[in-house]
């Protein structure tokens, strides 16, 4: 399987580019480091992505979508797997090994996240990522 671009050699990371929680957190992991090349793709910029991972059963507005090595990881897999390949120094990635290395913590934590990430784009006055024909 390929990403998005027709590569089957990089990991793509498909987020909220306009969630201050999400670029965050794909900037702060250093995954480059472990994994090689690293594709970060806005879903605002790529609604024809978000319908096709809506038509999975993936909703973007309640995870994250990773692709790497012909898998598709949404969610809180997603987010287990970013803490996994993510480099090994720091209290970030230290605390994101915490929370995500174990299902069922992880499976706590995650929906908490969601509702967060939701509530401060109600807050900042942005809205939740559309998709064509919404």
């Amino acid at each position: 399987m390929t990403d998005e671009t027709g590569r089957a050699d990089s990991l793509t990371v498909v987020y909220d580019g306009e969630c201050p929680f999400c670029t965050r957190f794909v900037e702060l992991y250093r995954i480059r480091e472990n994994v090689g090349k690293v594709l970060l793709t806005d879903a605002r910029d790529h609604p024809e992505l978000v319908a096709g991972f809506r038509q999975q059963g993936f909703e973007i507005n309640d995870g994250m979508v990773v692709l790497w090595q012909g898998r598709t990881y949404y969610g809180v897999d997603a987010m287990q797997l970013l803490s996994m390949l993510g480099t090994e120094g720091g209290s970030f990635a230290a605390l994101n090994r915490l929370l995500f290395r174990n299902k069922r913590v992880a499976g706590a934590v995650y929906p908490w996240l969601v509702r967060g990430r939701k509530l401060t784009l109600r807050l900042l006055g942005r809205d939740l990522i559309d998709a064509p024909g919404h």
